[in-house]
């Protein structure tokens, strides 16, 4: 709904509703659309923002390799472009590690930070998974592309039991994956997660964090989370049990209620 220049390229964002200010960031194939369903609910008590990173939705496209530097500096241009001094930040995914990113830089200009299926590094793991990816996009077409990367998103239970809707998703995103244009922006957001490690700058965070991981996530497994719960000194640990990467669209009701109650709550410490 919304447009603004910086470094000479186009920002697209979006902004609903009114309140505590809270900014969703996309993960790697997401976009403003992916939020569509959340819209209604997060919106109704506060400011809530949404915007595409570069080389997503309708943020303009690079054509050069970067790291995630350069979408933290995305973000606070578009806080100061709102005139925010502080937001509530919530990521999922790549969107939890350019947010935990842009925390560690600039913990004055976050009230609350919830990390969604995020860590604090690209490990091993899940940088040769990104290897794959990109070895996918080489090929003709968009299966390749889409095998590699969709389904391992996902719990075994949860593709089982939403078979039919995953099915419908295929049919529409291998031919979004087929696009040339599409894989080589992926390629290019894969590759600027690859030196992404903030492991020794955690206690810079300031803030109160939620971290919500998921039993079955095969990308950011619950190992690799325990470095966030060890480094950051105000953190708030979840578990959803039965749930893999994609946490936003296995739980839905689970990631509106934790985001909204974390965000929300007047005081995060209690006398008891």
């Amino acid at each position: 709904m919304a447009e603004f220049e910086f470094q000479e390229k186009k920002v697209y964002y979006e902004s609903y509703g009114s309140g505590e200010p809270l900014l969703l960031l996309n993960g790697i194939m997401m976009s403003t659309k992916s939020w569509i369903p959340f819209i209604e609910n997060f919106s109704q008590n506060n400011r809530l923002i949404v915007a595409d990173f570069f080389d997503q939705g309708q943020s303009s496209y690079m054509t050069e390799a970067y790291e995630h530097g350069i979408q933290i500096a995305l973000i606070r241009a578009l806080l100061d472009h709102l005139e925010l001094k502080r937001v509530n930040i919530c990521g999922i995914s790549y969107g939890a590690e350019v947010g935990l990113g842009f925390a560690v830089k600039h913990p004055e200009r976050v009230r609350r930070l919830a990390l969604f299926n995020g860590a604090a590094r690209t490990a091993p793991l899940l940088a040769d998974i990104g290897h794959a990816w990109n070895e996918a996009a080489k090929l003709e077409g968009g299966l390749a592309y889409y095998l590699a990367a969709i389904p391992v998103i996902y719990s075994d239970a949860y593709y089982e039991r939403q078979k039919d809707w995953i099915d419908k998703r295929k049919e529409l995103l291998v031919p979004y994956f087929a696009n040339s244009e599409v894989k080589e922006r992926l390629v290019r957001l894969t590759n600027s997660s690859e030196s992404f490690d903030v492991v020794d700058e955690l206690s810079r965070l300031d803030m109160p964090v939620l971290v919500v991981s998921s039993e079955k996530d095969c990308l950011i497994p619950l190992r690799e989370q325990e470095t966030l719960i060890r480094g950051i000194k105000d953190v708030h640990h979840v578990v959803l049990p039965d749930c893999g990467h994609a946490s936003m669209y296995e739980k839905p009701l689970l990631f509106c209620a934790l985001t909204l109650g974390f965000i929300n709550a007047k005081s995060v410490r209690f006398a008891i």
